[in-house]
């Protein structure tokens, strides 16, 4: 057999390495060419853009992160410092000062409800929190403070022989008040504030409308009230009072009978009362009787009246609140020693409104924005029918049975649901000088009774239940 020939066979061993290693490459090649072509196509323009956008968007996302943690850190430490929560209870108490004393708005919301508003406002915007040991400081510390502040020129022997007519006709309108409280709780139970609720804001709302904003603060406080309850009663019941007060003012007729001039009321008469709920000067002359003595004093005995008051309470009537005993006390020693006490009325008056202010941002704060709409609806319907009940029923007693004077009972009426100030303002604007002063006086005998009172109501109103 003849060997081939080795040139031959070199050649075809060649040609078959380049055919085998041809095909094999090819397939590399095609493909390095698409993964080219595919990056190609990844760097264009469009796709640029969308990258760049996107890890814009990544940074924007990182850096909102890391300044919600800051805030969120700020936010922790501001609410969990007193100094923080202090400061700014007092500023929105101010506030709601200022713009009534100032401004149209405010005297027409009232001092109460601008500070309550805001404080609510600034709550749920986080701004201030919704829990703090400075609210519980307030409210079982301060407010009981204010009860006695507020009654110091409770001199009962004057109020008697003073008030005439007025006093008996102030006396059914706070009856009344009682029985529109019997009618209207149980057809409007207000469940939406809770549960066991309701009979308390009624007891709150009874307080209001036989002495003032005090004796809703003490029995609120007393029967330990939600505070989102308390912002929504209060709101819509000055909505409800505000409208009661222009039917009073459009049903009285102006003037009195004798024509007794405004000249009849003596200059210290018209100032002898100061409204512990006024946010006004506390004389009409500019000079105020309000010094460090008189500031020192009146906090020294308010603090003992309400040691003493609570000491009492828990010898003689253990597991009851000591506001009623207090109350009692303030009362019993601003009518024994009228000439001591006399002199601390406006510094007592002063203390007592801005420690009642700052009840308001405690109660705002502690709200819920929520809640409040909710609840006000309900809590609107009982106010009008408790006063309209009081209305008819304190017509119907004073009218018909007992044939008093129109005027007293409108006034009378006034004090009840409204307080000193607004009877004396309807006195005066009515042209009734004779009946100023006494309006002012039935006004802090309101303030004096409607707490102990209200929370007498209470036991009736759960057997309603």
């Amino acid at each position: 057999m003849r060997k081939p020939n080795a040139l031959l066979v070199a050649i075809s061993s060649v040609s078959l390495c380049s055919g085998g290693c041809h095909a094999f490459v090819s397939p590399l090649s095609v493909t390095s060419s698409r993964t080219s072509s595919r990056s190609a196509d990844r760097f264009t323009p469009a796709n640029r853009a969308a990258a760049a956008a996107s890890a814009t968007a990544a940074a924007v996302t990182i850096a909102t992160a890391q300044s919600s943690s800051v805030l969120s850190n700020l936010q922790t430490a501001l609410h969990a410092d007193p100094s923080y929560v202090l400061s700014s209870i007092l500023v929105l108490s101010m506030v709601g000062i200022v713009t009534e004393r100032r401004t149209q708005i405010g005297k027409a919301l009232s001092a109460n409800i601008v500070t309550m508003a805001l404080a609510l406002l600034l709550a749920n915007l986080g701004m201030v929190p919704f829990t703090s040991p400075v609210y519980n400081l307030v409210n079982k510390s301060l407010v009981p403070l204010a009860v006695p502040l507020f009654l110091f020129d409770s001199n009962i022997r004057r109020i008697i022989t003073d008030t005439g007519s007025l006093l008996f006709a102030f006396g059914i309108g706070a009856f009344s008040t009682i029985i529109g409280t019997l009618v209207a709780f149980p057809l409007i139970q207000m469940r939406s504030l809770g549960i066991d609720q309701g009979w308390r804001v009624a007891c709150a709302l009874a307080a209001r409308h036989i002495g003032g904003a005090i004796n809703f603060v003490a029995v609120a406080d007393t029967l330990n009230v939600h505070s989102s309850a308390v912002s929504a009663a209060i709101a819509a019941d000055n909505v409800v009072v505000a409208i009661y007060f222009s039917l009073l003012f459009y049903l009285a007729k102006t003037g009195e009978e004798d024509d007794t001039p405004a000249s009849a009321i003596t200059k210290d008469e018209a100032i002898a009362v100061i409204d512990p709920e006024s946010v006004e000067d506390t004389s009409s002359n500019g000079n105020s009787d309000i010094t460090l003595y008189s500031i020192g004093t009146s906090l020294c005995l308010s603090s003992c009246l309400v040691t003493v008051g609570g000491i009492l309470t828990k010898r003689l009537l253990p597991s009851t609140s000591s506001l009623p005993l207090i109350s009692l006390l303030t009362v019993a020693s601003a009518t024994i020693f009228p000439t001591f006490f006399s002199g601390l009325v406006s510094s007592g008056a002063a203390l007592g409104v801005l420690v009642m202010q700052m009840f308001f941002a405690v109660s705002g704060a502690a709200g819920s924005m929520k809640q409040v709409f909710q609840q006000a609806p309900s809590l609107f319907l009982f106010s009008a029918l408790q006063i309209g009940v009081h209305f008819v029923c304190l017509l119907l007693l004073g009218k018909v049975v007992f044939r008093l004077d129109g005027r007293d009972l409108f006034l009378a009426s006034n004090a009840n649901v409204g307080g000193p100030t607004t009877a004396a303002a309807m006195a005066k604007g009515k042209q009734w000088p004779r009946r100023v002063l006494p309006a002012l006086l039935i006004g802090v005998l309101g303030y004096a009774t409607a707490t102990a009172v209200a929370l007498a109501l209470g036991p009736i109103l759960v057997r309603l239940l």
